[in-house]
């Protein structure tokens, strides 16, 4: 072997990243294949009525493999007295494009059939579940169809309405006793100070504008891809303040990334 084929260095094999194109149906239709598979494998989907809707893990599953993450952009406390509800809006990001393609509202109550005892944090919970799985059954259903599912999401599934309860046989008449001593009323002990604050306090998650402001740093060119998913996958778990330490973060980044690429250019 020549000295001049020895120098020859071979060339850089860069490992493809699998990407769909949802606008192609030849890929997406493949992702329907693999998408069957995988919430079969799982156990993603729950039956109803004999038949198989899939739960929100599927859907999100489908939206990953297409580059689509949701984000909750708001969560609202529509409750009255009398009932717990909340009200969820979700927008999907493409990290491809850069742009939203997508969004969906969903509610959840504790008025719903077996949900009387949920917790308020359980309520609020539900209503972003269904939200994400609603925003990606705008853009996704058929694809979910495709793969041989119901396109609706399960969660959505859960609320079976308020169905009233069979009314009971009227019970024999019972003979009263002779006499019955009455009860003394025990008055109910004042909450204290103490008591009141073991009481966990509501989280304030980051606002939409923080988030905005996020993805928006987010796309400038020094940020590597890698940085961006990450941040992107975690967006909707950051309070206001780790959103404001976050937005803090990346504007250092990116300065210092400027400041050194300038400085290599000079």
């Amino acid at each position: 072997m020549s000295e001049a084929t020895k120098n020859i260095k071979e060339p850089v094999r860069k490992t493809k990243v699998e990407s769909f194109d949802i606008s192609r149906s030849d890929e997406t239709l493949h992702l329907a294949t693999d998408l069957a598979k995988f919430i079969k494998d799982n156990k993603l989907s729950t039956t109803v009525q004999g038949k198989e809707f899939v739960n929100v893990e599927g859907w999100q599953y489908a939206g990953s493999r297409l580059g689509i993450v949701p984000i909750v952009d708001h969560v609202i406390n529509v409750s009255t007295e009398a009932e717990i509800k909340y009200q969820a809006k979700v927008t999907l990001f493409d990290m491809r494009s850069g742009h939203t393609v997508g969004a969906g509202f969903a509610i959840c109550s504790n008025k719903e059939q077996g949900k009387k005892f949920y917790q308020e944090f359980a309520i609020m919970s539900m209503a972003q579940t269904r939200a994400i799985g609603k925003a990606y059954r705008n853009i996704l259903a058929w694809i979910i169809r495709a793969a041989g599912y119901e396109p609706t999401p399960a969660e959505e599934m859960d609320y079976g309405g308020n169905t009233p309860a069979e009314a009971k046989p009227a019970a024999a008449p019972v003979a009263a006793p002779a006499a019955v001593t009455p009860m003394k009323a025990v008055p109910a002990e004042p909450l204290t100070p103490a008591a009141v604050a073991s009481e966990p306090a509501p989280v304030a998650y980051a606002s939409a504008p923080q988030k905005e402001e996020i993805i928006r740093l987010l796309n400038h060119p020094v940020i590597t891809r890698q940085e961006k998913t990450k941040m992107l996958l975690n967006i909707n778990r950051l309070d206001e303040e780790r959103a404001t330490g976050a937005i803090a973060k990346l504007k250092k980044a990116i300065e210092d990334r400027e400041n050194g690429q300038a400085a290599t250019a000079a």
